[in-house]
């Protein structure tokens, strides 16, 4: 399946790809920062704990770029001449939590993802390439860097083709 997305000029990609990657560092560092003030316990008695700002990686790897838009992924890794792994999920789905907590504390997956574009969505989409076998959660397609679906890359189920578990994270 060959993917095309529409390509607006490269350098006006290239400009928000930058103002992109950099609202994304200034995000993080500021959550950082957040995160490291230390409350006291008169503070945790009296108010609620605000919630840190959620970032592009949904805690699937919060050191790992992520990309924002099913767009700028596939311009990425076709310019990047990287592969694209893209992973479906819900944040209300037991079976997505799961493997994404396997998926985040792995540390072989995470030092392997740095080989990819990556695109988390909690959104299903109507492109049919993204769900060429039904739209089910958790799945996870890869798409090579000319942007076609690897239809060779899948799970161990034959009913939901692209479906994985946190016990797939070892094979």
């Amino acid at each position: 399946m060959q993917l095309l997305p529409p390509v607006p000029g490269a350098a006006m990609e290239k400009s928000y790809v930058s103002v992109f990657l950099l609202l994304v560092a200034i995000s993080c560092a500021l959550a950082a920062k957040d995160a490291g003030k230390k409350e006291t316990k008169e503070t945790k008695e009296t108010t609620a704990k605000p919630k840190l700002p959620q970032t592009l990686s949904r805690g699937w790897g919060d050191q790992l770029i992520w990309t924002q838009t099913y767009e700028e992924a596939l311009f990425r890794a076709k310019h990047s001449n990287k592969p694209l792994m893209i992973i479906h999920h819900l944040d209300d789905c037991p079976h997505s939590q799961a493997l994404k907590k396997a998926f985040a504390e792995s540390k072989d997956i995470q030092k392997l993802a740095e080989q990819f574009i990556l695109l988390n969505l909690v959104y299903e989409t109507t492109d049919k390439n993204l769900s060429p076998d039904g739209q089910y959660v958790p799945r996870i397609l890869f798409i090579d860097p000319s942007l076609t679906v690897r239809a060779d890359i899948t799970g161990r189920y034959s009913n939901r083709l692209y479906a994985y578990e946190p016990s797939d994270i070892s094979l």
